[in-house]
């Protein structure tokens, strides 16, 4: 019974962050979209201490993205800045594998030809 409740909670939480990825622009929903179905799969079958920190990180990005799209209704999605500064003391708790796929994503976000070059239908 847990297990399935814990099942159902993370299901849940990676529905949603998708649902909130898609008031994204465009290119940061693809990348947005690919990083977490990656980091899901990779977490599947992860200790039980490892799962407690990704799913408290998640609930955390899940919470700053929902309060960042409400706050942006209404305005124009060109003026709208995603995301959060990551504090450094959270970096010490980082292995060098996540260090480097955090270095690798913020090349990708911040380069101005993303590699995922998507237009939306009707522009």
């Amino acid at each position: 019974m847990a297990a399935s409740a814990h099942v159902s909670r993370v299901r849940s939480m990676y529905k949603r962050i998708l649902v909130l990825h898609r008031f994204l622009p465009i290119d940061l929903r693809a990348l947005g979209d690919q990083y977490v179905k990656e980091e899901f799969r990779r977490h599947k079958n992860a200790s039980p201490e490892e799962v407690k920190s990704f799913m408290t990180e998640w609930e955390n990005y899940k919470d700053t993205l929902q309060a960042q799209v409400l706050e942006s209704a209404g305005e124009r999605l060109s003026s709208v800045k995603f995301g959060a500064d990551l504090a450094d003391g959270k970096l010490s708790n980082f292995q060098d594998e996540q260090i480097g796929q955090l270095y690798e994503l913020m090349l990708e976000a911040t380069k101005p030809n993303r590699q995922f070059d998507i237009t939306e239908d009707g522009k």
